[in-house]
């Protein structure tokens, strides 16, 4: 509606009002369209960039979580136990290990959910209602409500005391591998196994935190921003004179048609500034992939299903284990 008000006061003035200093050169106006749709592409460019990236890393995780989940069953047993223990310990330390990895995806989600300083995506009154309407997981539940499930009371209370929590989980799960290994109910080779999956997890954390914290460099996310929104600006000075151009040629065929024929550049610069004004929008809203918006990587949804596995492979009820986060307007969170 903006892009038509404007237009058409700018129509309105140099057509109706006489105001024919209203011009500008239409060659320059084309240059610096062509130079923003550059800048503009590239920005789009980068923040899928950064979309898929983050899609591959959490895809890592789940392929590393139902490894964990294989490899803790398969590989804690009393074959080389100082002190064999019953199956019923052994099926309790393995649910120790699975549930304390569903924490550590729950730490790891939130943790993305974070909102940042440059994450702007929530300013914009109609964001604020969409994400209303989407029930963003991690904004409709805390974090402490979340872990209650999977972690002990002392553990969560360890946890929900560092500046990482995540990082925290991941420590507990080493500490707790040593210790089987201690009591020989985790052979060496099996410790060693264990081991490198948590450091994979350590990575795949690092990586997904890069992205996290380090944001799309902001002069060219302004640039973008500005440049847009001076073209636009501009537009309507070039594009109207070349529209009064083509009504005086048609006057001679078209005498009753040619007068209101320069009204159709409101038309074209309406068009055209949308088309712009959209594809940056796009590009801010790709930048940061954990917000939330439509089009980020649904890591809640992800984290789920990696937690449904996970406990129907131990077993389960499968009344007992969470559904899966419902989607909105068919989108996943």
């Amino acid at each position: 509606m903006a892009f038509l008000v404007y237009n058409a006061v700018i129509t309105a003035l140099y057509s109706a009002a006489g105001f024919s200093f209203l011009h500008l050169p239409w060659a320059p106006i084309t240059i610096i369209g062509t130079a923003v749709a550059f800048i503009v592409s590239f920005q789009n460019n980068a923040a899928y960039d950064r979309i898929w990236e983050a899609r591959k890393i959490w895809g890592g995780i789940v392929n590393t979580s139902r490894t964990w989940g294989m490899q803790t069953d398969a590989m804690i047993s009393n074959h080389h136990a100082l002190k064999p223990v019953s199956e019923e310990a052994l099926q309790a330390y393995k649910k120790q290990l699975v549930y304390r990895h569903i924490a550590w995806l729950t730490a790891l989600r939130h943790a993305m959910r974070t909102n940042k300083p440059w994450e702007v995506f929530a300013n914009s009154g109609t964001n604020k209602e969409w994400i209303r309407k989407m029930n963003i997981p991690e904004q409709v539940s805390t974090l402490d409500a979340d872990l209650t499930p999977y972690l002990s009371p002392a553990e969560k209370a360890h946890v929900l005391s560092k500046s990482n929590k995540s990082m925290a989980i991941l420590n507990l799960q080493s500490t707790h591998l040593k210790e089987l290994h201690e009591h020989g109910l985790v052979w060496e080779f099996s410790f060693l196994e264990l081991q490198n999956l948590l450091e994979e997890m350590f990575t795949l954390q690092g990586k997904s935190e890069r992205i996290k914290n380090f944001p799309y460099p902001k002069q060219y996310a302004s640039l973008s921003y500005y440049f847009v929104r001076l073209f636009v600006l501009l537009l309507p000075f070039g594009a109207i004179p070349e529209f009064a151009k083509i009504s005086t040629q048609l006057t001679p065929t078209f005498p009753l048609f040619a007068p209101y024929f320069v009204w159709f550049s409101v038309l074209f610069c309406v068009l055209a500034s949308w088309v712009f004004y959209t594809m940056e929008r796009i590009g801010r809203a790709g930048e940061n992939p954990f917000e939330g918006t439509a089009n980020d990587v649904p890591i809640s949804t992800i984290a789920r299903g990696i937690e449904i596995d996970l406990r129907e492979a131990l077993g389960e009820d499968k009344e007992s284990i969470p559904k899966q986060f419902a989607e909105h307007f068919d989108i996943q969170m």
